[in-house]
């Protein structure tokens, strides 16, 4: 999974804002997918440049993550940069495409297993379950250390 920062987990859930605010998501439109909208907000390119450096490739977002090389110079593998440079996997982005995660699928908190790739509901059930996944494993890295503060009332008094 993504490498859990407090940047990207809140680029995932602002992108599952908007989404589910927006009258334009259409999954066959690479600026207004499941990936275009996490795009969007990691690379602050709009949909119709997103879109406009998918279509100088071929194929949706999973052919074209297959198809990615790094040092490419290719406009989408540049985008995927940005995307894999922001703590994101090439999988990560090929589940948000298809919501099919198992770690996120077992963590949907309506209990369902299975979303509909397609369905915006569902693209922001899961962005949102995919962030606080994330931000559980962040949290779990924090090492606090002991203050070595004493409450009063759990102190001895002497007489």
């Amino acid at each position: 999974m993504a490498r859990p920062t407090p940047k990207l987990i809140d680029s995932i859930r602002n992108a599952a804002r908007k989404l589910e605010k927006s009258p334009d998501y259409q999954w066959g439109h690479m600026g207004s997918c499941n990936c275009g909208f996490l795009a969007q907000e990691l690379t602050r390119l709009d949909k119709a440049e997103i879109h406009r450096r998918a279509l100088l490739g071929s194929g949706d977002w999973t052919e074209q993550l297959n198809d990615y090389c790094p040092g490419s110079g290719i406009p989408m593998d540049d985008l995927i940069n940005d995307l894999v440079d922001a703590g994101l996997m090439l999988e990560d982005l090929q589940n948000l495409e298809q919501l099919r995660d198992p770690g996120v699928l077992n963590h949907l908190p309506s209990g369902r297993k299975y979303l509909k790739h397609n369905q915006k509901n569902d693209v922001v059930e899961y962005m949102n379950t995919w962030a606080m996944l994330l931000e559980e494993q962040l949290l779990d890295k924090v090492d606090l250390p002991e203050f070595g503060i004493h409450h009063p009332s759990t102190e001895k008094q002497i007489s």
